[in-house]
Order: structure tokens, then sequence, then C-alpha cells
């Protein structure tokens, strides 16, 4: 008589061909949060663009500038999770502006 060992000692045919369940959900909720960063992204940078010396004041460019910062950071962490290191291509697709670059990181008071 042969025994044969339980079915959850066996090797999963999912890790065989490489389709594994939650990792394609992770991989599925990293692209998705790119994305919404990189659409707030674009909408901060949009809003920095629209500012007018003539219509608005120095402190409301200040604080466009803070935000869109703020949003490029959260968005160049989320492209390192996605393993995404070189941000040179991102930096040049969105047209991010060198005052926003240097604000990244900085801690506010």
């Amino acid at each position: 008589m042969s025994v044969r060992p339980p079915q959850s000692f066996r090797p999963s045919e999912q890790n065989k061909n490489g389709f594994n369940v939650l990792e394609y959900e992770l991989m599925s909720e990293r692209a998705d949060s790119l994305g919404r960063h990189g659409l707030k992204v674009e909408a901060t940078l949009a809003a920095l663009k629209a500012w007018a010396p003539d219509r608005q004041s120095a402190e409301e460019r200040e604080r466009l500038l803070n935000e869109a910062s703020d949003a490029v950071w959260a968005f160049l962490i989320q492209r390192e999770i996605c393993g995404l290191r070189n941000n040179r291509d991102a930096i040049q697709r969105y047209g991010i502006p060198n005052e926003v670059i240097a604000r990244l990181g900085a801690v506010r008071k």
C-alpha cells in the first residue's frame, strides 16, 4: 500500500507556470496607484502653469509649488515601488520644472 502526501503539501501548479493570484493582484494595485499618482502630478503641474502674477499672489504660487513637489515626490516613490528606478524619463515626460524638483523631499514647517 502506498501513501500519498496531502494535497496541501504538494507544489502548486500556479507556482510552476508563474501565475500567482496574489502577486497578480499586488501588481495590479501598484499599477493602479501609479496611474492615480500620475494624474495627480499632471493636475498639480497644470495648476502651477496656470498661475498668473497679475491675478494671484506670490503665496499662492508658493502653495502651488509645494503641492506639485509633494505630488511628484509621492509619484517617484510609487515608481520605485513598481521597480522603475530611473526617473529621468518621467521628469521629461511630465515636464516637471526644476524648481519643483529642487523641493522634492523637503520638510516644511
